[in-house]
This record gives structure tokens, C-alpha cells and sequence, in this order.
């Protein structure tokens, strides 16, 4: 599956593919995450296994570094998917994806319908599905 531009209630989303090449690095994340900026999109949707073990052993750095350029660029990141094994060993890292996702720059969800709903205005957040009905290939 190639990465996806779509739009969630008028925000323009980058959904990366979970067969993508993984993010061990700083310059991986650079160069596969934050290059989606360049697709004129807001949020960059990055699943679980597209992020190194590394990104959850927070003593290793890289889950503050990447965080930090996302940060840095203004754009948003949401690593998505299920967490529970890394969660389970981490206290450290249930505290920051709490911390996390009571802020507006990163967000950890379980899948893309809960990223819809968490973009969706106030008044509209119910159990209405994902708005993404246009979606287009990115890269190659």
C-alpha cells in the first residue's frame, strides 16, 4: 500500500503505509515523515510498525528527538495503532502518551477512525465515521 493524502473534516491527513520503510533514525523520520509536509498536509498518521522498538524505549532518545522536529516544522504526528505490549513496559511511556494526548502536536490513537473522531468539530464528534472521502496516492 502506498502512503495516502486524505482529508479528516477539512484537515489534510498523510496516512503513511504500514509496510513503508521503518523509522530508526532522525533523518528517517526526516526524510519518510516530515517530507509529507511538502504534500501540503497538517498531520503525518504514522502506524506502529513503521517505528523502530527504539521510538518506545524512551532511555534510547529517538521518541524525543523525532517528537521534537515534528514539533519543530509544525506538523503534527500521530503514531497510530495498538500500543498495549510497549505500554506494558513502560510507565514512563503511558505517562507521555497521556501527556501527549492532552496536547495538540502529538497524538497516540488506536486507529484512524479515532483520529477522525478526534478531528471532527465539537459539535459533530459522535460516532459519525472517518470523513476521508478524498484520498490520493503520495510518492511512488
Amino acid at each position: 500500500m502506498a502512503d495516502l493524502l486524505v482529508e479528516h473534516h477539512g484537515i489534510p491527513v498523510l496516512v503513511c503505509a504500514a509496510d513503508g520503510p521503518p523509522v530508526a533514525t532522525e533523518q528517517d523520520a526526516l526524510d519518510q515523515l516530515i517530507g509529507g509536509a511538502f504534500y501540503r498536509t497538517d498531520i503525518v498518521a504514522v502506524p506502529v510498525e513503521r517505528l523502530d522498538a527504539g521510538f518506545f524505549d524512551l532511555r534510547s532518545g529517538l521518541a524525543g528527538a523525532i517528537m521534537q522536529k515534528f514539533v519543530n516544522y509544525r506538523v503534527r504526528l500521530v503514531v497510530v495503532g495498538d500500543l498495549a505490549h510497549h505500554l506494558e513496559a513502560s510507565g514512563a511511556l503511558r505517562d507521555l502518551v497521556r501527556e501527549s494526548n492532552e496536547g495538540r502536536h502529538i497524538w497516540f490513537l488506536p486507529d484512524l477512525d479515532a483520529l477522525a473522531a478526534r478531528l471532527a468539530p465539537a459539535r459533530e464528534a459522535g460516532p459519525a465515521g472517518p470523513d476521508s472521502a478524498s484520498a490520493e496516492p503520495v510518492g511512488g
